[in-house]
């Protein structure tokens, strides 16, 4: 289960890597058609290969079936991410909502609508599994709370990013001038995004175990010895709650909260029917582990510590893409359409990131956090015992082999064996400890050392010096193969634009239309450069209208249409101005507000020239 919470950040990855088109690929309704053509042919692969399962369940071993029923699991909804893919970019999907009021001032609905659209996968691929499933671990566990039970557990690892970003949508939309500021530095949104992780991750464990559907433990002896068990280990806590999860049918405990008024104890009836008494309380004594040896709080850096790697992975990335012959040929082999395919790659390259960095280091910290957690059991008790035997019933219970290996924790037998030396010798303890505090000390230093590259290679002056210079050097390099190549001339004079190099600028510009008169990225860029620059010993109005026009007849972007706006303005002809600013905030789904800001400012040019 813990693998469906890999599934959704990275469908929710996908989405915000995702850059709106001004035109979609396919109309309204072949898109629909499209659409319902693909969920159904997902549907029925996913049909067939459980119902083939189901043909294997009456002469197969368990350990085999088990194997291929969570291999079939995986392997679907690895298919319904590409699927999503699909729908986000090939099919255009959220574009179709883009231009409706409410999800054009909160992209958060649009991602809401992906969401959707990505539960309904898996409710197709949970709902087909229902009979292997039953058949395989549970016979009484009806296939409404089979579906619930997974959709019910998984979501709430999106709540924190659904409210991080619709109230930061709100803030956008609404008319906080100060917000507007804030968000628009890099600065203001680490600020921001800290100080909400911080109040979500405090007070999001009373909001889930609401989710969850959660009920207080009734009165009686059960809740009681729960009681004594935190009191003896000096642990605060809101309430101990039965935890519902696939019908209170699953044998599991757990803990959540970071502090005590929002700290929650939880516990299934099947644990608590299958358990004797000291059994629970060494299931007890595990979960208050992790509280006292700060495992909840590791989890909170270890999630923001991600966005730290990818952010200084993004950085490595852009000069791989640069230097990498292979990767830059790859990229400018696609033409105007490489901003598209750099962040095609770019997309897959921080997804390969994610599932490695949750699946294998954060999954070392887990698996060796339960074994802390296990060995707190020595902090309360003199033996492990109960714990082992505890460890015993799940395993008959589930009807899994007590060797199957897992990333999130060691296998059973594994984590037996370790309780067992340790009950042999208490040293185990104090090593696999030291163990655990070294890994933490390394990944810190190396966190650390990432945030200094991210932020040097993104935003650093050096940094910035250095992209500049691959860049330029490899054009050079290129150009002098294909002197005449318009495509590189034009990137050239990109590079001397953000230099501000007004004069390499135009004659680069100049020369690329010279071989290639219709490509609208250069039309546009030395129409604005000869309307707006700043040193005006190189403004030619009279030519940036022109040149504007031009490229406003080839394409319509809000982009282009703003210059032809800007150029009108220039040459003292507002009411076009006006008319086509206008033009280009209506066909506008980004930055919005800097169009607004323009239009206000060729309308306060009209209003006083007439």
């Amino acid at each position: 289960m813990f693998s469906n919470f890999i599934y959704f950040i990275v469908v929710l990855l996908i989405f915000s890597t995702y850059q709106p088109v001004e035109e979609t690929n396919f109309s309204f309704p072949e898109t629909l058609v499209l659409f319902s053509s693909l969920s159904m042919i997902f549907s029925s692969y996913a049909w067939i290969l459980f119902h083939r399962l189901e043909q294997r369940l009456s002469y197969d071993n368990i350990a085999f079936l088990d194997h291929q029923f969570t291999s079939l699991q995986t392997r679907l909804s690895i298919l319904a991410i590409a699927l999503l893919a699909i729908d986000i970019y090939a099919l255009n999907i959220t574009d179709f909502f883009s231009d409706i009021p409410p999800f054009r001032y909160m992209p958060t609905l649009q991602a809401l609508v992906c969401i959707g659209v990505f539960i309904g996968y898996l409710s197709v691929i949970w709902s087909f599994s229902y009979t292997a499933y039953q058949q395989l671990y549970d016979k009484h566990l009806s296939k409404k709370h089979y579906v619930l039970s997974n959709i019910s557990f998984a979501v709430p690892v999106l709540l924190p990013w659904v409210v991080l970003s619709g109230l930061a949508d709100l803030l956008q939309a609404l008319p906080f001038k100060y917000a507007k500021i804030v968000f628009s530095t890099l600065e203001g949104q680490i600020v921001y995004f800290l100080f909400f992780l911080v109040v979500i991750s405090i007070i999001g464990p009373s909001i889930i175990q609401r989710f969850w559907q959660c009920k207080p433990l009734p009165e009686g002896f059960v809740r009681q010895r729960i009681a004594l068990i935190c009191q003896k280990a000096n642990l605060k806590y809101n309430n101990i709650l039965d935890w519902p999860l696939f019908g209170g049918r699953m044998m599991t405990a757990g803990v959540m909260g970071l502090i005590g008024r929002f700290r929650y104890i939880l516990v299934t009836n099947s644990l608590l029917s299958a358990l004797s008494f000291e059994e629970l309380d060494a299931v007890i004594a595990h979960e208050i582990g992790h509280v006292k040896k700060k495992h909840l709080l590791f989890y909170l850096i270890f999630f923001a510590g991600y966005l730290v790697l990818a952010y200084a992975a993004f950085g490595i990335m852009q000069y791989l893409m640069i230097s990498s012959k292979t990767i830059y040929n790859f990229i400018t082999a696609a033409g105007y359409q490489q901003y598209s395919v750099a962040s095609f790659i770019y997309t897959l390259t921080l997804i390969a990131f994610f599932i490695a960095y949750f699946r294998f280091i954060f999954g070392f910290f887990m698996r060796n956090f339960e074994r802390q957690a296990d060995t707190y059991v020595f902090s309360l008790f003199e033996t492990a015992l109960p714990l082992i035997s505890t460890f015993k019933k799940i395993s008959y219970a589930s009807s899994q082999p007590d060797d199957k290996p897992n990333w999130h924790h060691f296998s059973i037998r594994e984590r037996i064996r370790f309780l067992e030396e340790c009950e042999a010798n208490r040293v185990a303890i104090y090593k696999h400890d030291r163990k655990v505090r070294r890994s933490i000390s390394l990944f810190m230093v190396g966190l650390l050392f990432s945030a200094v590259v991210g932020y040097q290679l993104n935003v650093g002056t050096a940094g910035q010096k250095l992209t500049k210079h691959i860049i330029k050097e490899r054009l050079e390099q290129e150009l002098t193969k294909a002197p005449n190549d318009p495509y590189l001339l034009s990137k050239l004079g990109d590079i001397y634009l953000l230099d501000q190099n007004w004069e390499k600028t135009i004659n680069a510009y100049e020369r690329s239309l010279s071989f290639k008169n219709d490509a609208p990225h250069v039309l546009n860029n030395l129409a604005w450069l000869y309307a707006t620059c700043e040193d005006e010993t190189f403004r030619r109005p009279v030519r940036a209208l022109q040149l504007a026009r031009y490229a406003a007849a080839l394409a319509s972007s809000p982009e282009i249409l703003d210059t032809l706006a800007e150029c009108y303005f220039v040459n003292g002809d507002f009411m076009s101005a006006v008319r086509t600013e206008k033009a280009a905030l209506a066909v506008a789904k980004k930055n919005r507000s800097y169009y607004e800001s323009q239009l206000n400012k060729f309308m306060a040019a009209y209003e006083g020239s007439s």
